[in-house]
């Protein structure tokens, strides 16, 4: 099984995405690739992974390339959200200049969101640019993160504060290493698939409910296009708009609550958890903006049970998370930048969204403690 689709950046061809089910064409894909030509001997690649990921698939990454002349080195760091930080970043500059790692040299992402955020990063601004491929290994990277260019690390806990839009040269994505994925993060990377659906596509959204049991399974002819089907998406809205100006903010759809959550949560929930939660807020909101039916919200909020993914949580309080919320990245001159549905099927961008609307959103959510109704109402004044 080999699919392989191209990405235009700024109207012009920039990358493929190989969507396979091996490591075995990696080898004539990378032999493949115009940037490469008369570049192999004496090249060096440098591959990015964590401690998680390093020992299932860097041999076998690293065999493929050393077969083929290139000089191999490995850069392997703590797993986690909590290390994609700065300090990691300043860890990896120092073994790249160790490594006399040169301009002509290439990077390789060898992971999930973190690793292809962190690495990416690095790209962009190691001797003001420096070539790299993406490998990811989660389906949340494989939907989304490692797709369209996007990349960054957290500042003092703030969610991607400081990153940069950067292009990779590949997506080589081998279905095969979901099998070795916890199930949690496995289902975690499909709130990011669902998303994809409800925001651009009711048909793709049926037919997820549809292939519930088969996607359950990790069913490959089924992931194959799933994968494929969620990348075409994502690709569609980025090629139109690359640098977030419109409308890819659509793809924020559950991300401003939902990176809100993460904050406070301290990073000790799953990114694609915290984005289901973040989902049914502004599925919430839509509905009691007139937007949804209420059958229709229902049905939204329910359908993410089957998928091991949460719709409610306890113990937090809803006046912090509405504090990172106002302190999101997104917000501008004019107010948040907040992501509801007109229908499922079809996102859009609201700035009128408020504190009222938002704390409303999270007393649908959190059970136990949190705010009060009586709190609510004393809080909730004007729009965000």
């Amino acid at each position: 099984m080999l699919e392989k689709l191209s990405v235009n950046y700024q109207g012009k061809p920039s990358y493929d995405i190989v969507l396979t089910d091996n490591f075995k064409e990696l080898s004539d894909t990378i032999k493949s690739l115009n940037f490469l030509c008369n570049r192999i001997e004496g090249t060096k690649i440098c591959l990015v992974a964590d401690e998680n990921v390093a020992p299932l698939y860097a041999g076998e990454v690293e065999k493929i390339f050393t077969d083929l002349g290139f000089q191999f080195v490995q850069f392997v760091f703590p797993a986690g959200e909590e290390n994609k930080t700065l300090d990691t970043v300043r860890m990896l500059y120092n073994f790249l200049i160790e490594k006399r790692i040169s301009r002509q040299d290439l990077l390789i992402a060898l992971g999930g969101g973190v690793v292809g955020d962190l690495c990416g990063f690095t790209a962009a601004t190691y001797l003001r640019g420096i070539d790299f491929i993406q490998i990811p290994t989660t389906l949340l990277a494989q939907v989304d993160s490692s797709i369209g260019g996007k990349t960054g690390v957290d500042f003092d806990g703030y969610k991607n504060m400081v990153g940069a839009f950067y292009m990779p040269k590949l997506v080589y994505i081998n279905i095969t290493t979901l099998n070795t994925l916890p199930e949690r993060q496995y289902f975690s990377g499909f709130a990011e698939v669902m998303k994809h659906g409800l925001i651009k596509d009711l048909s793709y959204y049926e037919w997820l409910l549809e292939k519930m049991y088969e996607i359950c399974e990790r069913e490959p002819k089924t992931l194959m296009e799933m994968i494929k089907h969620s990348l075409e998406i994502k690709k569609a809205v980025v090629e139109k708009d690359p640098h977030e100006t419109g409308l890819r903010a659509i793809l924020n759809f559950g991300h401003t609550v939902g990176h809100a959550i993460e904050k406070a949560m301290r990073f000790t929930l799953p990114h694609g958890e915290c984005v289901a939660l973040g989902a049914v807020c502004a599925s919430f909101i839509s509905w009691k903006k007139g937007y949804l039916k209420m059958e229709e919200y229902y049905e939204i909020r329910d359908m993410f049970v089957p998928f091991n993914l949460p719709i409610s949580i306890s113990d937090i309080d809803a006046r912090e998370i509405l504090k990172y919320v106002k302190s999101d990245k997104k917000a501008t001159t004019t107010g948040l930048k907040y992501i509801l549905l007109k229908k499922v099927g079809k996102a859009f961008i609201d700035t009128s969204v408020t504190e009222e609307d938002i704390l409303e959103a999270l007393k649908e959510i959190i059970v136990g403690r949190g705010l009060a109704p009586a709190e609510i109402e004393i809080t909730a004044k004007g729009a965000l």
